[in-house]
Protein backbone atom coordinates (compact mmCIF):
# COMPACT_ATOMS: atom_id res chain seq x y z
CA UNK A 1 0.00 0.00 0.00
CA UNK A 2 1.37 3.33 -0.89
CA UNK A 3 0.98 5.62 1.36
CA UNK A 4 2.28 9.16 0.23
CA UNK A 5 1.75 12.23 -1.00
CA UNK A 6 -2.04 12.79 -0.63
CA UNK A 7 -2.84 9.43 0.39
CA UNK A 8 -3.39 8.36 4.56
CA UNK A 9 -4.36 5.36 6.24
CA UNK A 10 -5.63 5.21 10.17
CA UNK A 11 -6.55 2.79 12.40
CA UNK A 12 -9.32 3.43 14.97
CA UNK A 13 -11.08 1.07 17.16
CA UNK A 14 -13.55 1.27 20.71
CA UNK A 15 -16.14 -0.38 22.77
CA UNK A 16 -19.29 0.49 21.05
CA UNK A 17 -20.23 2.03 17.61
CA UNK A 18 -23.59 2.74 16.06
CA UNK A 19 -23.54 3.71 11.82
CA UNK A 20 -27.57 3.93 12.40
CA UNK A 21 -29.34 2.80 9.06
CA UNK A 22 -31.61 5.67 8.00
CA UNK A 23 -34.19 3.12 7.33
CA UNK A 24 -34.19 2.46 10.87
CA UNK A 25 -36.92 5.51 12.60
CA UNK A 26 -38.09 4.60 15.83
CA UNK A 27 -34.61 2.79 17.34
CA UNK A 28 -31.45 2.88 16.12
CA UNK A 29 -29.94 0.04 14.00
CA UNK A 30 -26.32 0.20 12.91
CA UNK A 31 -25.06 -1.08 9.49
CA UNK A 32 -22.91 -3.97 9.75
CA UNK A 33 -19.37 -2.09 9.57
CA UNK A 34 -18.94 1.74 9.64
CA UNK A 35 -19.58 3.85 6.87
CA UNK A 36 -17.59 6.24 4.32
CA UNK A 37 -19.17 9.53 6.30
CA UNK A 38 -18.64 8.12 9.29
CA UNK A 39 -14.93 7.66 8.45
CA UNK A 40 -14.90 10.79 6.75
CA UNK A 41 -15.90 12.54 9.99
CA UNK A 42 -12.93 10.58 11.82
CA UNK A 43 -10.42 11.97 9.46
CA UNK A 44 -12.20 15.56 9.82
CA UNK A 45 -12.63 15.28 13.41
CA UNK A 46 -8.42 14.58 13.39
CA UNK A 47 -7.47 17.37 10.55
CA UNK A 48 -10.26 19.52 9.08
CA UNK A 49 -9.24 22.15 6.70
CA UNK A 50 -11.12 24.27 4.11
CA UNK A 51 -8.67 23.61 1.52
CA UNK A 52 -9.09 19.99 1.19
CA UNK A 53 -11.64 17.35 0.95
CA UNK A 54 -11.59 13.79 2.33
CA UNK A 55 -12.04 10.57 -0.02
CA UNK A 56 -12.68 7.22 1.27
CA UNK A 57 -11.01 4.98 -0.70
CA UNK A 58 -11.06 1.27 1.54
CA UNK A 59 -12.37 0.14 4.72
CA UNK A 60 -10.61 -3.22 6.42
CA UNK A 61 -12.62 -4.62 9.27
CA UNK A 62 -9.95 -6.09 11.19
CA UNK A 63 -12.42 -8.32 14.30
CA UNK A 64 -15.45 -9.62 14.44
CA UNK A 65 -18.73 -8.24 13.87
CA UNK A 66 -20.82 -8.34 17.27
CA UNK A 67 -24.09 -6.71 17.81
CA UNK A 68 -25.29 -5.94 21.66
CA UNK A 69 -28.53 -4.69 22.55
CA UNK A 70 -28.72 -1.39 25.20
CA UNK A 71 -31.62 0.67 25.99
CA UNK A 72 -30.86 5.03 26.78
CA UNK A 73 -32.10 7.97 27.57
CA UNK A 74 -33.13 10.65 24.89
CA UNK A 75 -34.80 13.44 24.15
CA UNK A 76 -38.07 13.01 22.13
CA UNK A 77 -38.01 16.75 20.65
CA UNK A 78 -35.13 18.60 18.65
CA UNK A 79 -33.09 21.24 20.14
CA UNK A 80 -33.97 25.10 18.73
CA UNK A 81 -33.28 25.37 14.99
CA UNK A 82 -30.33 27.97 13.49
CA UNK A 83 -32.94 30.78 12.91
CA UNK A 84 -34.48 31.02 16.07
CA UNK A 85 -30.80 30.88 17.85
CA UNK A 86 -29.74 33.27 15.76
CA UNK A 87 -31.64 35.80 17.06
CA UNK A 88 -30.39 35.23 20.57
CA UNK A 89 -26.88 35.84 19.21
CA UNK A 90 -28.03 38.69 17.75
CA UNK A 91 -28.96 40.24 21.28
CA UNK A 92 -32.43 42.09 21.82
CA UNK A 93 -35.52 40.86 24.14
CA UNK A 94 -36.62 36.88 23.61
CA UNK A 95 -38.75 34.75 25.86
CA UNK A 96 -36.22 32.52 27.81
CA UNK A 97 -35.32 29.61 25.56
CA UNK A 98 -35.33 26.23 28.06
CA UNK A 99 -35.89 22.61 27.01
CA UNK A 100 -36.92 20.59 30.18
CA UNK A 101 -35.73 17.16 29.88
CA UNK A 102 -37.64 15.94 32.31
CA UNK A 103 -40.27 16.47 30.10
CA UNK A 104 -38.86 15.61 26.79
CA UNK A 105 -37.20 12.36 28.29
CA UNK A 106 -37.86 8.65 26.40
CA UNK A 107 -35.83 5.40 26.02
CA UNK A 108 -35.03 4.19 23.34
CA UNK A 109 -33.75 0.90 22.21
CA UNK A 110 -30.08 0.46 20.07
CA UNK A 111 -28.61 -2.62 18.52
CA UNK A 112 -25.13 -1.44 18.33
CA UNK A 113 -21.57 -2.83 17.58
CA UNK A 114 -19.43 -3.67 20.62
CA UNK A 115 -15.65 -4.33 20.31
CA UNK A 116 -14.60 -2.64 16.62
CA UNK A 117 -11.35 -1.83 14.96
CA UNK A 118 -11.04 -0.49 11.29
CA UNK A 119 -8.29 0.54 9.21
CA UNK A 120 -9.52 3.60 7.10
CA UNK A 121 -7.88 4.05 3.93
CA UNK A 122 -8.70 7.67 2.39
CA UNK A 123 -6.45 10.39 0.23
CA UNK A 124 -7.26 14.12 0.14
CA UNK A 125 -8.08 16.40 -2.82
CA UNK A 126 -6.58 20.05 -2.37
CA UNK A 127 -9.47 22.29 -3.48
CA UNK A 128 -6.33 25.35 -3.90
CA UNK A 129 -4.22 24.68 -6.41
CA UNK A 130 -1.38 26.66 -5.21
CA UNK A 131 -0.68 24.46 -1.94
CA UNK A 132 1.50 21.33 -2.41
CA UNK A 133 -0.17 18.18 -0.88
CA UNK A 134 2.53 16.67 0.75
CA UNK A 135 2.26 19.75 3.27
CA UNK A 136 -1.56 18.44 4.69
CA UNK A 137 -0.26 14.58 4.64
CA UNK A 138 2.54 15.52 7.18
CA UNK A 139 0.29 17.74 9.34
CA UNK A 140 -2.00 15.02 9.38
CA UNK A 141 0.55 12.32 9.94
CA UNK A 142 2.05 14.07 12.75
CA UNK A 143 -1.58 15.00 14.60
CA UNK A 144 -2.33 10.63 14.73
CA UNK A 145 1.18 9.65 15.62
CA UNK A 146 0.46 12.11 18.74
CA UNK A 147 -2.95 11.34 19.00
CA UNK A 148 -3.93 15.60 18.37
CA UNK A 149 -7.87 16.19 17.15
CA UNK A 150 -10.00 18.87 17.04
CA UNK A 151 -12.73 17.41 18.93
CA UNK A 152 -13.01 13.60 19.92
CA UNK A 153 -13.76 11.34 17.31
CA UNK A 154 -16.69 9.32 17.45
CA UNK A 155 -17.88 6.01 16.20
CA UNK A 156 -21.10 6.95 14.74
CA UNK A 157 -23.08 8.19 17.64
CA UNK A 158 -21.19 11.20 19.71
CA UNK A 159 -21.16 9.02 23.03
CA UNK A 160 -19.00 6.02 21.79
CA UNK A 161 -15.65 7.83 21.53
CA UNK A 162 -12.86 6.60 18.73
CA UNK A 163 -9.47 5.54 19.45
CA UNK A 164 -6.95 6.23 16.69
CA UNK A 165 -3.98 5.78 15.57
CA UNK A 166 -1.83 6.31 12.35
CA UNK A 167 -1.03 3.51 10.35
CA UNK A 168 1.91 3.08 8.72
CA UNK A 169 1.17 -0.13 6.71
CA UNK A 170 2.39 -3.46 7.73
CA UNK A 171 0.23 -6.29 7.55
CA UNK A 172 -2.98 -6.12 9.35
CA UNK A 173 -4.91 -9.87 9.74
CA UNK A 174 -8.75 -9.57 9.87
CA UNK A 175 -10.63 -12.07 12.22
CA UNK A 176 -11.29 -15.33 10.27
CA UNK A 177 -15.09 -14.75 10.65
CA UNK A 178 -14.44 -11.97 7.94
CA UNK A 179 -12.79 -14.05 5.58
CA UNK A 180 -14.68 -15.26 2.18
CA UNK A 181 -16.94 -12.87 0.35
CA UNK A 182 -20.04 -11.14 2.30
CA UNK A 183 -22.98 -8.91 0.74
CA UNK A 184 -23.64 -6.02 3.11
CA UNK A 185 -26.22 -4.56 0.96
CA UNK A 186 -27.13 -0.85 0.10
CA UNK A 187 -24.86 1.33 2.32
CA UNK A 188 -25.02 5.52 2.82
CA UNK A 189 -22.20 6.64 0.99
CA UNK A 190 -22.29 10.60 1.99
CA UNK A 191 -25.04 13.33 1.86
CA UNK A 192 -24.67 16.46 -0.86
CA UNK A 193 -25.73 19.29 1.30
CA UNK A 194 -25.90 21.27 -1.82
CA UNK A 195 -28.25 19.54 -3.65
CA UNK A 196 -30.09 19.83 -1.00
CA UNK A 197 -29.26 17.29 1.37
CA UNK A 198 -29.13 14.02 -1.47
CA UNK A 199 -28.02 11.07 -0.24
CA UNK A 200 -26.06 8.56 -1.85
CA UNK A 201 -25.93 4.36 -1.38
CA UNK A 202 -23.76 2.01 -2.82
CA UNK A 203 -23.75 -1.80 -2.86
CA UNK A 204 -21.38 -2.64 0.09
CA UNK A 205 -19.21 -6.15 -0.28
CA UNK A 206 -16.69 -7.26 1.88
CA UNK A 207 -13.85 -9.68 0.47
CA UNK A 208 -11.81 -10.78 3.46
CA UNK A 209 -12.34 -7.98 5.83
CA UNK A 210 -11.83 -5.03 3.02
CA UNK A 211 -14.46 -3.05 1.49
CA UNK A 212 -13.47 -0.80 -1.41
CA UNK A 213 -15.73 1.99 -1.38
CA UNK A 214 -16.43 3.47 -5.53
CA UNK A 215 -15.83 7.07 -6.28
CA UNK A 216 -18.40 9.47 -4.39
CA UNK A 217 -21.16 11.76 -5.98
CA UNK A 218 -21.83 13.55 -3.31
CA UNK A 219 -19.82 16.40 -2.01
CA UNK A 220 -20.31 15.48 1.87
Amino acid sequence: MDISKNRVALRVWGDFACFTRPEMKAERVSYDVITPSAARGILEAVYWKPEIRWVIERLQVLKPIVFTSIRRNELAGRGPSATKLKGYLEGGEHPALTQVIEEDRQQRASIVLRNVEYIIEAHYVVLNSREAPQKHYEIFRRRAEKGQCFHQPCLGCREFACNFSWYNGEPAVCDESLLGKRDLGWMLQDIDFAEPNTPYFFRAEMQDGVITVPESRGRG
